[in-house]
């Protein structure tokens, strides 16, 4: 149950059947991402591919000694582009590789278009999604709801990947839904229907307990997404922005022109691999640590190369030495950042009211608070319209509410009504109690106040591994159900999951003896991306267009 590796094996098995030789990997727009999150370019480059293509440019040339791999997506534009690259053909032949189920129809369009007999193979390999982590999985898809209904283009390429992660992974799942959620039920009906038509594909090996697929809905736990986080990648996500690996660090004061754009991969970079899922605190140590080692290993600068031996010992070294000064520069420099945004953004304090507002129920305390930091003029807009969005969650109901308070210090900051409105996002139309799971304390007992905060979908899953999630809360679809305990689990979350989730995920695995899961969602969320979401609107004319604030871009 491990999805990056799913795609790497995938990737490693089209360019060993290419055979020997110089070759060049064509992708479009998507399979790009999905290759790059898994692969760094000099690592494709160690296996002969020494050219990286777009198949929609114009401007390619034709290079008649490269064999071409083409790795895509089945659509109707990358099948057009196909057939067009194949009646003039710029290589000499060509590996052709799906991402997903391609139809009868398409492969004969090709066939015919075929007339110079170029194309060597043509399969489908099932890596139509993003692989974040070993076991959390991303379809990049935003604006997936209009309204509580599903975008229908969406629903389609959310039923492709969710399929081809099931694909990948060999598992033929019992499916769970969340009845409050009709996107959830519509989904399941969707992929049991693929499952159904591509019978022989989903024809593995049975296993003792079956595997099975939950389907989520984020308006279930509109919480989760608002909380500032601790742990490094989250964090990373959270305040930089993390987009298939990559932050942008060009807004960075005095950054240099080698950093405006680094790469954090759990797969090339053994530091960001040992820290993932740390806290901030344990993170500045073992950079601290990284420093100190790094001064150790550093070239002196008297050191004379005054022998052969000398020359070929530095020689040898340099290449790790210099691996080693790129991570130590990068991890410096994004800590370096969120440090100094938690101290510009007084992150503490209110990571802190956040996490009372979602863990305690002291309304008294919790409106002193939240007006306090409020009237602070360093506080941010993002975080002031986000601890508004966690008061009216938690209390808009109630006898002593303030919200029409704080809606006017939000106004007084300059916050517009249109973003003010956020006070009643999606989610809330469920019940107060449903938001904060059943109205009890949901601190984990721990005694760091900023990580009290446990997502719903870590009771969710302890419920589901114990046998004691309610069938009349999350139905079957099919008239089968589990009688075991399950033990490879897939859980889907339509809006988008979050990398508390993922945690939460990480240490389920490592914890339940037996017990596998792996996690995705349409996207992974962080505060902005949650409020796009939120500021999205249902009317045709403005049909997936993000109405973002200027505070959130």
């Amino acid at each position: 149950m491990n999805v990056t590796l799913a795609v790497k094996q995938y990737i490693s098995k089209m360019i060993e059947n290419s055979g020997p030789g110089m070759k060049v990997l064509l992708m479009d727009k998507e399979t790009t991402s999905i290759v790059s999150v898994v692969y760094t370019q000099s690592e494709i480059l160690q296996k002969e591919v020494y050219l990286f293509e777009r198949i929609d440019s114009q401007n390619r040339d034709s290079m008649k000694h490269l064999k071409a791999i083409c790795f895509l997506r089945p659509t109707k534009e990358n099948v057009e582009h196909l057939i067009q690259e194949l009646r003039r053909p710029k290589y000499s032949v060509y590996f052709i590789y799906f991402s997903n189920v391609i139809s009868k129809s398409e492969i004969k369009a090709l066939a015919e278009a075929d007339e110079q007999e170029v194309v060597a193979e043509v399969q489908e390999f099932y890596g139509d999604f993003i692989a974040v982590n070993p076991h959390l999985f991303s379809l990049n898809l935003t604006g997936v709801a209009r309204g509580r209904s599903w975008e229908p283009a969406l629903l389609q390429r959310t039923t492709q990947g969710l399929t081809s992660v099931l694909l990948a992974l060999k598992k033929c799942p019992m499916i769970r839904y969340q009845l409050s959620s009709d996107m959830a039920r519509r989904l399941g009906e969707s992929v049991k229907q693929i499952i159904t038509k591509e019978y022989e594909l989903f024809d593995f090996r049975k296993t003792e307990v079956p595997p099975l697929l939950l389907i989520l809905d984020r308006s279930d736990d509109a919480i989760t997404p608002l909380l500032n986080q601790w742990t490094y990648q989250a964090m990373v996500h959270e305040l930089l922005g993390l987009n298939n690996n990559r932050i942008d660090l060009s807004r960075v004061p005095g950054i240099s022109k080698d950093l405006k754009e680094v790469v954090l991969s759990a797969e090339n970079d053994e530091f960001y691999a040992n820290n993932l899922y740390l806290n901030f605190g344990e993170i500045g140590t073992n950079i601290k640590n990284l420093m100190e080692d790094f001064q150790k290993k550093k070239p002196k600068e008297q050191q004379k190369l005054e022998s052969i031996s000398d020359m070929k010992a530095f020689v040898d070294n340099y290449p790790q030495f210099k691996k080693m000064s790129g991570t130590v520069s990068k991890h410096v420099t994004v800590v370096g950042e969120l440090s100094r945004l938690v101290s510009e953004r007084h992150l503490m304090e209110v990571s802190e009211v956040e996490q009372e507002l979602a863990c305690q129920n002291d309304h008294s305390s919790a409106s002193q608070s939240v007006r306090r930091l409020l009237q602070n003029p360093r506080l941010s807009e993002l975080d002031a319209v986000r601890l508004v969005m966690l008061y009216a969650l938690r209390y808009e109901k109630h006898s002593s509410s303030i919200l029409p308070a704080l809606m006017d210090e939000l106004n007084k900051k300059g916050v517009s009504e249109r973003h003010r409105r956020v006070s009643t996002p999606p989610g809330h139309q469920l019940s107060q109690g449903e938001l904060f799971h059943g109205g009890r304390n949901i601190s984990l007992g721990v005694e760091n106040v900023y990580t009290q905060h446990a997502p719903l979908l870590q009771e969710t899953l302890d419920q589901l591994i114990k046998g004691r999630l309610k069938d009349s809360q999350f139905p079957y679809l099919g008239p089968s159900s589990l009688r075991d305990r399950p033990q490879d689990i897939t859980v889907f979350i339509i809006g988008g999951a979050t990398y508390e989730e993922a945690l939460a995920v990480y240490n389920l695995n490592r914890t339940m003896p037996g017990v596998r899961i792996v996690l995705g969602g349409t996207t992974i969320h962080n505060t902005k991306r949650q409020c796009c979401q939120l500021f999205r609107t249902d009317r045709p004319s403005y049909a997936g267009r993000c109405l973002i604030p200027q505070f959130l871009i």
